[in-house]
């Protein structure tokens, strides 16, 4: 029976190398704008529709951070710092507050980094309070809507709960000095405690000249089925099992460690780009949470998504159309992954990667240096114009609290 198994597997991917054959030629195929108003709203331009005021907050809040660790620069959590130079010299900055759409608050809460490079959570509450507490305490902006006309980058793996772990994250929940406040995040998933309603979703950073020097020639064949690189067994964090990726890395590489149509492993290649650019399919399971820059990646280099993450909520979803673009493959159904995707037509596979070819789709899931239009800056910017104008309520009547100063962890309340 196994031997019979074995022969099937054999012949399915000497018929799936014929399959691939055919993307040889088509990698030179025309783009594909997006139809309705994802294409629209993917190109809209921001400038003209808001007007944004930066706080100019002590240098121990942001450059004195990033001064002490450089490496902040380049890991996934990096928007928050970018985000903030971009608004320095953007076109929609208001150095009048009196004419500002929404105010920004300038805190590098992620670039505390352990020598692995991963970032500790653990003083980011403190040190968000602090600053919210200094900007209500210099300016009248905050207390006239307690926080709800202003909007924080939080780009910690569950946003504003501040924890790495999703069970303390949930514990936490949201610090509560941000329950008003538009959060932009890249963490998403729907119904839970970390993620807010008006919450922006974005893309986490991934290096763009990184990726543009190592592009190859779109004339090379996608060979490679399934590609993925990464973590299935968090053996230091979640020695039994289970609990990572909710198990859904481990059954990815339990049922396709010897599937020829899986090219799947543990080891991180330097030619993991030019890898993804040779691929069709690209793994993007959920880890510890259910973001990951392979997400960014796949579209960079045209490689399908396949989205394993229940519940996700992907990055400015309204603008790009992840149903058109990418594959998505319920947790429960891991062990079915080869039956899915093998019986994806070619005609549908094509016309994904056209999709994935538009220059416009690449542009919004990048943060560039410097700035380009349509970039998922101004997707940000666009997701806060489409916010306005505020609603009455938002702003509270002399007197009024809307906000509890106390509540929320012991530690959180101690001075940073």
């Amino acid at each position: 029976m196994r031997n019979r198994r074995w022969v099937f597997t054999v012949l399915l991917f000497l018929a799936l190398c014929l399959r691939i054959q055919a993307f040889k030629f088509h990698r030179t195929q025309r783009t594909e704008r997006i139809s309705g108003s994802a294409g629209d709203v993917l190109e809209d331009d921001p400038v003209g529709r808001l007007k944004v005021f930066v706080y100019e907050l002590p240098s121990k809040y942001n450059k004195k951070i990033l001064q002490k660790d450089p490496r902040c620069l380049t890991h996934m959590f990096a928007a928050e710092i970018y985000m903030h130079r971009f608004l320095l010299s953007s076109a929609v900055r208001t150095l009048n507050p009196e004419e500002a759409d929404w105010f920004y608050t300038p805190v590098y809460t992620t670039c505390d980094l352990t020598p692995n490079g991963l970032p500790l959570p653990f003083k980011s509450p403190r040190m968000m309070r602090s600053a919210i507490q200094l900007i209500s305490s210099n300016w009248p902006y905050w207390n006239r809507t307690e926080g709800a006309d202003h909007f924080f980058i939080v780009p910690h793996d569950f946003g504003a709960c501040f924890h790495y772990q999703e069970e303390k994250a949930i514990e936490r929940g949201i610090l509560p000095l941000l329950q008003r406040a538009t959060l932009v995040q890249t963490f998403g998933q729907r119904n839970h405690v970390c993620l807010k309603d008006g919450s922006i979703t974005i893309p986490p950073y991934a290096p763009p000249q990184k990726m543009q020097t190592h592009l190859i020639p779109p004339s090379t064949p996608r060979s490679i089925f399934v590609y993925f690189r990464g973590l299935f067994y968090d053996v230091g964090n979640d020695p039994e099992g289970g609990y990572y990726a909710r198990g859904a890395r481990a059954s990815v590489w339990e049922n396709f460690k010897d599937n020829p149509l899986f090219d799947i492993s543990t080891e991180h290649p330097t030619t993991y780009y030019e890898d993804m650019q040779r691929a069709v399919f690209c793994l993007c399971p959920l880890g510890w949470a259910p973001w990951s820059p392979r997400l960014v990646e796949a579209v960079i280099f045209g490689c399908i998504p396949v989205i394993i993450a229940d519940d996700i909520v992907l990055p400015f979803a309204d603008a790009i159309p992840w149903e058109e673009i990418g594959v998505f493959v319920a947790e429960k159904d891991v062990p079915k992954l080869d039956t899915i995707l093998t019986s994806i037509p070619i005609e549908e596979i094509l016309r994904k990667q056209r999709l994935l070819a538009n220059p416009s789709m690449k542009q919004a899931m990048l943060f560039p240096q410097p700035a380009q239009p349509g970039d998922a800056f101004h997707q940000i910017l666009n997701g806060l114009a489409r916010k306005l104008p505020h609603d009455a309520s938002v702003y509270l009547k002399p007197g009024e609290k809307a906000l509890n100063w106390t509540a929320g962890p012991v530690g959180d309340l101690k001075p940073w």
